[in-house]
């Protein structure tokens, strides 16, 4: 009889699955990428704008084309991209060549230019408890709170991600950038990554980037971004069902986090925030660290 295949139903099971996922094998291949100094890695932590930016990028470098079916194909991720048969060292349909990595700036592989972008982190939370519901996880098997709890204040990766890049902002080969800017001035935010990564931008491909960057244009083509291939090897290394939900692209409004979190877990988010970046880098709170990123 066939193994039956299950969602897990426990963070420590969902750690499991996504050790079978990124497997050590696959994640070292990755990381030995010889990197072009032209080549673009865009870095955000997760649920950060990462899939947005692989799409600003790729629409720049392209023209707008959009005949690929998986953006992950065309800007591939690199931890992933051993176990889905990509070669990292190959050409790309266009250039500059770009990748994606949610890897801290110590161990993302060096040598070309990186676009970062942060986002509160409340609202980061939210949008990666929402991601794994339905995909490694059970809906509704993790509540939000147990999720903050046990895994995003746990480990503290959000916190160790952006202390990574932020030492980096400033050297001429990094552009670090703000996802509530990035809604607020999409306009402004695509001239600065097109100007960052070589495009000469006209009026027309500045309109172009505007309408198949938006959300409303990439909800339309979500099959385009749900990370299609690693989903299916997913279902087949850690025993999933098929036809789980791993879209990427949602609302993506700022200050949601408000209206689902717990005071408690707020609270606790603060507490972290002191004692990862206050004490370290001297910012009271995001939208204070925010503030000071053009």
């Amino acid at each position: 009889m066939a193994d039956i295949k299950t969602r897990a139903t426990s963070l420590d099971d969902m750690q499991k699955r996504l050790d079978l996922m990124f497997c050590k094998e696959d994640v070292t291949k990755g990381l030995s990428l010889q990197l072009r100094s032209t080549d673009i890695v865009i870095t955000p932590f997760a649920k950060s704008g990462t899939t947005w930016l692989q799409q600003m990028v790729h629409t720049l470098r392209i023209r707008g084309d959009m005949d690929f079916d998986d953006i992950s194909r065309v800007v591939p991720w690199i931890e992933t991209s051993s176990g889905l048969g990509i070669d990292l060292g190959a050409e790309q349909r266009a250039n500059p060549r770009a990748f994606k990595s949610h890897l801290p700036y110590q161990a993302v592989p060096k040598g070309g230019k990186y676009i970062n972008s942060i986002r509160n982190p409340g609202d980061a939370l939210c949008s990666f408890h929402n991601f794994m519901e339905g995909w490694f996880l059970e809906p509704g098997a993790v509540s939000i709170d147990e999720f903050a709890n046990k895994r995003f204040l746990h480990t503290r990766e959000y916190w160790r991600h952006l202390k990574s890049w932020w030492k980096q902002k400033d050297e001429p080969n990094v552009l670090f950038l703000v996802y509530e800017h990035m809604l607020k001035d999409p306009t402004r935010t695509i001239q600065r990554v097109a100007d960052f990564i070589g495009i000469p931008l006209d009026d027309e491909l500045l309109e172009l980037t505007l309408h198949n960057s938006s959300i409303d244009f990439m909800l339309k083509h979500v099959d385009r971004f749900d990370d299609a291939m690693v989903r299916n090897l997913s279902e087949e290394r850690c025993n999933l069902p098929a036809g789980s939900n791993s879209a990427k692209v949602h609302q993506g409004k700022a200050g949601a986090h408000r209206k689902s979190l717990s005071t408690e877990i707020i609270s606790k988010l603060d507490e972290v925030w002191q004692e990862e970046i206050y004490q370290t880098l001297g910012f009271q709170n995001y939208d204070a660290l925010s503030a000071t990123i053009d």
